[in-house]
């Protein structure tokens, strides 16, 4: 256990602000070329992913509640990116789809991750561990919580 309180450049939740702050401000002009918001260009990465995904689905893997995500989907689907759908199976669920728009910006998009990766200066195995310890840290914060 710590004895004293510890300094801003100590605490490892403020190097998580820090970052993602950091993360934001790179991403924020790749993304303006495409005229994407990051939560935008998320929802499109899953969609390349598994395209055709309940709203709820997507909600729960992107951590955006339906009172964030609903708006978010409308915009984009105003842009022409996807399309929403009730689901025949299911009139109470929404399924969201990739437009040929949104479809076409995968391979555009494909240079982010290598600016990015650019940015970082560091490996492609030295950030993968990094996100994987992320992810446990995730899972393990969680679960106190």
């Amino acid at each position: 256990m710590l004895d004293r309180a510890l300094t801003l450049d100590e605490l490892l939740c403020f190097s998580l602000y820090s970052a993602n702050h950091a993360m934001g401000r790179l991403y924020r002009p790749l993304l303006a070329r495409f005229d994407l918001t990051y939560p935008q260009y998320l929802v499109l990465v899953a969609l390349w992913q598994r395209d055709g995904r309940k709203v709820s689905a997507l909600g729960a893997e992107l951590q955006l509640e339906s009172n964030t995500l609903t708006p978010l989907l409308k915009r984009m689907e105003a842009a022409g990116l996807i399309r929403r759908a009730r689901n025949p199976e299911d009139e109470r669920s929404v399924i969201v789809t990739l437009t040929d728009k949104g479809r076409g910006l995968e391979g555009e998009a494909a240079e982010i991750s290598n600016c990015i990766l650019a940015a970082a200066d560091a490996d492609i195995a030295e950030l993968a561990e990094l996100r994987d310890r992320l992810h446990r840290l995730t899972a393990r914060l969680r679960e106190a919580g």
